[in-house]
C-alpha cells in the first residue's frame, strides 16, 4: 500500500492532527524497536492470547492496519465490506494471523511497518473532527487514538512473551480517555444496561491524576493507571485487579463491560 506524501507542518496548519498522529507514532515506534531486537525463535513465542504467538500479533496489527487505510480512504477492504465476508469476528482476525503465517518475521514487520507510515500520514491530512466509519463511526482524532490502543494492546501481549515489562508513558492517557468514553459501546456489546447516573475516574499514574467526568459525578472509579488502561483492552480481569475501586452501581457495572476496541 503506497504511503500518501504529506508535509508535516502543511498538515498541521489543515488539520491538528499532528499531536494524536505523534502519540500514536511513538506507540507503532516503540514496538517495532522491541520487534527488530528479537531473535528469529522469539516470533514464535506464545502469547497471552490462545493459540497466537508473537508473529500472529505483529500479523494482526498489519493486516488491520491495512484495513483501517482503506476504511478512511473507501478503499476496497473497509472495516464493513472485509468484516461482512466471515462467518464471526474471530474468522476475520484469524484471518490476518494466517497471511503472516506464511511469511518470514522481517516480512510481517515490514508490513506492519508499512501499514503504519500510511494510516499516520492519511490521518495528518485529515481534520480532527472528519468522521471515519470505523465500528459505529467516530472522529479522525478518536480514531488516531483507537489504532494507539490496539497498538498498545497487542504490544502488551507481545511484551509479556518475550518478557519485557508492560508499562504506561504519558501518551497512554489516551487509552483511558479512550476506555472512559467507549462505555456505552461497551454496554451495548455486554448486552447491559448502564446503570443511571455520572462516572468520575481518578487514575495514578506515578503520583500524577487522570481524571476524567464532572468532579460532583454521583459515581466513582480510582486506582492504578496501568491496571485500568489493562482493564479496558481486556488484558486484566477485573478481580485480578488489586487498586480498582468502585463507588456506585455505575461505576461497579462499567469495571464489569470495559472494553476499548470493536
Amino acid at each position: 500500500m503506497p504511503v500518501l506524501a504529506c508535509h508535516a507542518m502543511t498538515c498541521h496548519a489543515m488539520s491538528g492532527m499532528e499531536p494524536f498522529v505523534a502519540e500514536l507514532e511513538a506507540e507503532q515506534r516503540e514496538l517495532i524497536d522491541l520487534l527488530r531486537a528479537l531473535p528469529r525463535e522469539s516470533w514464535s513465542l506464545p502469547t497471552p492470547a490462545s493459540g497466537w504467538d508473537v508473529r500472529d500479533q505483529v500479523s494482526h496489527l498489519a493486516d488491520v492496519e491495512e484495513i483501517a487505510c482503506d476504511t478512511v480512504t473507501g478503499g476496497p477492504r473497509t472495516l464493513s465490506e472485509e468484516a461482512r465476508g466471515f462467518s464471526s469476528p474471530d474468522a476475520f482476525t484469524l484471518a490476518g494471523c494466517e497471511k503472516g503465517r506464511r511469511m518470514e518475521p522481517a516480512e510481517v514487520l515490514a508490513w506492519w511497518e508499512r501499514g503504519c507510515e500510511s494510516i499516520r500520514a492519511l490521518l495528518l491530512a485529515r481534520d480532527p473532527k472528519d468522521r471515519v466509519p470505523w465500528g459505529l463511526g467516530m472522529s479522525a482524532r478518536t480514531f488516531a487514538t483507537a489504532r494507539q490502543m490496539e497498538t498498545w494492546a497487542h504490544g502488551s501481549d507481545v511484551r509479556v512473551a518475550v518478557g519485557a515489562p508492560v508499562t504506561l508513558a504519558s501518551r497512554h492517557r489516551n487509552v483511558a480517555w479512550l476506555i472512559v468514553n467507549a462505555l456505552p459501546y461497551a454496554f451495548m456489546v455486554a448486552g447491559r444496561t448502564m446503570p443511571p447516573g455520572d462516572l468520575r475516574v481518578e487514575l495514578d499514574f506515578g503520583g500524577e491524576t487522570w481524571a476524567f467526568g464532572p468532579e460532583g459525578a454521583s459515581d466513582r472509579i480510582v486506582g492504578d493507571a496501568l491496571e485500568f488502561c489493562l482493564l479496558g483492552v481486556q488484558r486484566l480481569k477485573r478481580s485480578e485487579a488489586r487498586t480498582l475501586v468502585a463507588e456506585g452501581a455505575l461505576a461497579g457495572a462499567a469495571l464489569d463491560s470495559a472494553r476499548a476496541f470493536l
